[in-house]
């Protein structure tokens, strides 16, 4: 089980948007060569995002997408599930018809880890991930100058 490009790039797509947006309203295209993701396929994510009431756009000259909610309120799942990414690691897709008698063996097991993944992906929000690359940008060049003062 593991995650899709879908829901990684949604992700991505959201923490650029969430960095940018301070400036105004953040063209796809930007995010697009910022992140290296196929404009069309932006596209395809932001009208998910849009009719989940996580992103609004903005029409004209200076428009782009801007995020709707607190970033302290979108979370990682909340972004995954948007995008329609199935977070499952059963067999059956949660239907508990993994074999021709019903439940595999193993179905709680997969069951529970489901659990524990939208819990934690949930406990994520794109306020912390914003946070979290901010100190990354920082300390970069920090570590550079350490390096190649030596």
């Amino acid at each position: 089980m593991r995650l899709t490009t879908k829901g990684r790039f949604a992700v991505t797509a959201m923490i650029d948007l969430a960095m940018q947006q301070s400036k105004g309203p953040v063209a796809l295209a930007g995010i697009s060569q910022r992140q290296n993701i196929s404009l069309s396929y932006l596209e395809q994510l932001f009208a998910k995002l849009r009719k989940h009431e996580l992103v609004d756009s903005v029409r004209g000259p200076g428009g782009g997408y801007q995020i709707v909610k607190n970033l302290n309120e979108v979370s990682v799942a909340d972004v995954i599930l948007a995008v329609d990414e199935p977070l499952d690691a059963t067999q059956c897709g949660g239907k508990e018809n993994c074999t021709d008698e019903g439940q595999c063996m193993t179905h709680d097991l997969w069951s529970s880890l489901n659990r524990k993944m939208l819990e934690y992906l949930g406990s994520v929000t794109l306020h912390a991930l914003v946070e979290q690359n901010n100190r990354k940008q920082v300390e970069q060049p920090i570590q550079l100058m350490k390096t190649t003062a030596v």
